[in-house]
């Protein structure tokens, strides 16, 4: 496989809310309104802890992204990263670039010393999910998500 993960350049939206209204598809969300742009504007604001890397094949075409933040652990005293999201496009699934993308948060995440990488995923993404647990078994935490209205 050859590939390349690096960031994502200001000037590659258009192939990135590709992938990210994919992503959104397959998790069956309906994206309101302000969320590509919002996100869009927290990968490139210099003032946000949220990153976006894309993998890239050598013909240049995007393969996935992986997006990842800093998340505050008070019983630490550390800051850890969340692997907020990560796609690999379904037409090159299966060809490592889910992992690539896993190991390269690790590297980054090891490079600046961050303690932990943690993440969540549906429990039916049973694809997924045997790539993460080669990693480290499941955590016994359970996820709790309530909307507030304002």
């Amino acid at each position: 496989m050859t590939l390349l993960i690096r960031p994502i350049d200001q000037a590659e939206k258009e192939p990135w809310c590709k992938l990210f209204q994919s992503y959104a598809g397959f998790y069956k969300v309906d994206l309101p309104p302000q969320a590509e742009s919002q996100a869009w504007s927290w990968i490139h604001d210099d003032d946000e802890d949220f990153w976006c890397d894309v993998a890239v094949t050598k013909e240049g075409d995007f393969a996935g992204f992986v997006q990842y933040q800093l998340m505050h652990r008070s019983l630490s005293g550390e800051k850890v990263c969340y692997l907020s999201d990560l796609y690999v496009d379904p037409d090159v699934r299966g060809g490592g670039f889910g992992r690539a993308l896993i190991d390269h948060v690790f590297s980054v995440a090891q490079d600046r010393r961050w303690s932990n990488v943690r993440w969540l995923t549906q429990e039916g993404n049973e694809r997924a999910r045997k790539i993460y647990d080669h990693y480290s078994p499941r955590s016994e935490f359970v996820l709790y998500s309530v909307p507030v209205s304002s």
